[in-house]
């Protein structure tokens, strides 16, 4: 139950640095060199206020269990903080919120979870700035990382660590600013890395952000 926990987490992690990437963004607070500040930019420009979709790969790795899990699927993602993840893998389920309520549904065990969103994530997922996503700027220290002719990355150090989040590494591809790959690290080592392929901005119908479980779903509540 814990590795499953630990897994959890880090996968809400990263869900949440995805969010990122649909929400409005606010003034900065810190003061970038040019380089950096042109791609934080671009990367607003890009997401912000977008609908898209996108295939991915992700790979939770458990450092101290020597563990690897890996997953692939599909996502949709809408502002303000609506995503649907459908796995397709052994483990087939769908992670469904529209900002406000999660949806976690097992069809292979007849079973949903649900519960609030905002509060699930916040308690002990990354800290103060998961309350507004739109204050990233302000929560973390954005910082350059490895670089190349085709892309550029960007570390993010939260000003107030917790167990559960203290790095997420982003890779910006240029000069299109799309984000192929988002790579969150907690305090145990711990990582979790999604690499987002066929990524398409285009609107399409929100209500696959609701949910309502089949007749006879066991229904569980999530505190």
């Amino acid at each position: 139950m814990k590795y499953m926990a630990r897994c959890f987490t880090a996968w809400a992690m990263a869900v949440f640095i995805s969010m990122i990437l649909v929400t409005v963004p606010c003034n900065a607070a810190q003061s970038f060199d040019g380089g950096t500040a042109k791609i934080v930019s671009g990367i607003e420009a890009k997401y912000a206020n977008k609908s898209f979709t996108a295939d991915f790969e992700q790979a939770s790795r458990l450092t101290a269990l020597d563990v690897t899990e890996i997953a692939k699927g599909k996502a949709w993602f809408s502002h303000p903080g609506k995503m649907k993840w459908v796995y397709e893998s052994s483990d087939n389920h769908e992670i469904i919120t529209n900002g406000k309520n999660l949806w976690i549904y097992r069809p292979g065990e007849n079973q949903m979870m649900t519960g609030d969103a905002a509060p699930f994530f916040q308690s002990g997922s990354g800290g103060a700035f998961l309350a507004d996503i739109r204050r990233i700027r302000k929560e973390f220290t954005i910082e350059p990382g490895k670089s190349g002719k085709n892309f550029s990355q960007l570390v993010l150090t939260p000003k107030k660590k917790t167990p559960e989040l203290a790095k997420i590494r982003i890779t910006v591809n240029l000069p299109g600013y799309e984000i192929p790959v988002v790579e969150t690290e907690n305090l145990y080592g711990d990582t979790t890395k999604f690499i987002f392929t066929n990524i398409k901005f285009s609107m399409f119908n929100e209500q696959i952000f609701e949910f309502t479980p089949p007749p006879g779903t066991e229904i569980i509540e999530m505190d």
